[in-house]
This record gives structure tokens, C-alpha cells and sequence, in this order.
């Protein structure tokens, strides 16, 4: 108990300042694209060309913090932008990716300088121990003898 009241205590400020909202007030959302495997990605490539969703996006007002394909899963983006042009980033989406891929959203914060710090600050791992091994015992341990029946 006393280990965990330490960790809020040391931990516990930086974490809560972790998911203040930035100076400007902006929020970060990252939206992953999950590919829709029944087509091709060249379909998928039209239906985007076709829906306008890569000529249009991002709409004004909202930038792409980062933009990756990962294997298996597909398009994650994550996006920084005020709260009020929350409601037009999703108009975008199911006009632009809906039929392509299957949509997830998820508020996002960045962590990296905390972490950084916290690694920075982190005490040193205690070493390991090896677990010992009990000490023979001089006095043999006693064999087990059979015993037949007879007939």
C-alpha cells in the first residue's frame, strides 16, 4: 500500500497534466482506417478518388499529426484540431472512407515528454537475485523398497 501511495504521489501530477488540453486549446483524435478485405485496393484507391476524400482531406482548420499504413490493420492518422471542427472531421470520414474501410475513433494525447521524463527520473531496477538452491543435506534419503507379494 505504501509503494502505491508513493507512486501517485510521484507519478500521480504528471500523469493528470499528461491530458490537459494544449495551449491553443486544441484536441488530438487518432482514427484508424481498417481495410475492407472484400476489395482490392485499387477499388479502395477509387472509392476514395471518387468520394473526394483525398483532394478534400483534412477539412481547414485541422492538421495531420501523423499519417501511417500498418500492415494487417490498415490507415491510422492522427489528427490535431479545435473541439468545434469535430463534428466536420467526422462528416469527412463517412463521406469520404465509409464503404473502403471500417471506422475507429479515439481521443489522443501525447505522451512522449512525459514518458521521457519519467524515464529520466525513474530510480535504477534493483538487481536481480537468483533463487537459491537448498543445501544437500549430509543424511542420504532413504530408498523406497518393493515389496512383492507372494503366492
Amino acid at each position: 500500500m505504501k509503494w502505491i501511495l508513493l507512486c501517485w504521489f510521484l507519478f500521480g501530477p504528471s500523469l493528470l497534466f499528461a491530458q490537459e488540453a494544449t495551449d491553443d486549446g486544441k484536441i488530438m483524435l487518432t482514427v484508424i482506417l481498417r481495410h475492407d478485405q472484400s476489395k482490392t485496393l485499387d477499388e479502395i484507391d477509387d472509392h476514395l478518388i471518387k468520394t473526394g476524400f483525398i483532394k478534400n482531406f483534412p477539412p481547414e482548420g485541422v492538421e495531420i499529426v501523423s499519417y501511417h499504413i500498418v500492415m494487417g490493420i490498415g490507415h491510422i492518422i492522427t489528427l490535431r484540431l479545435p473541439p468545434d471542427k469535430l463534428r466536420e472531421v467526422n462528416v469527412a470520414f463517412e463521406k469520404g472512407v465509409w464503404g473502403a474501410f471500417r471506422t475507429e475513433f479515439y481521443p489522443t494525447y501525447d505522451y512522449l515528454k512525459i514518458f521521457n521524463d519519467l524515464k529520466q527520473n525513474a530510480p535504477a531496477p534493483e538487481p536481480e537475485t537468483t533463487p537459491v538452491r537448498p543445501t544437500p543435506t549430509a543424511t542420504p534419503t532413504p530408498k523406497r523398497s518393493v515389496h512383492r507379494r507372494s503366492s
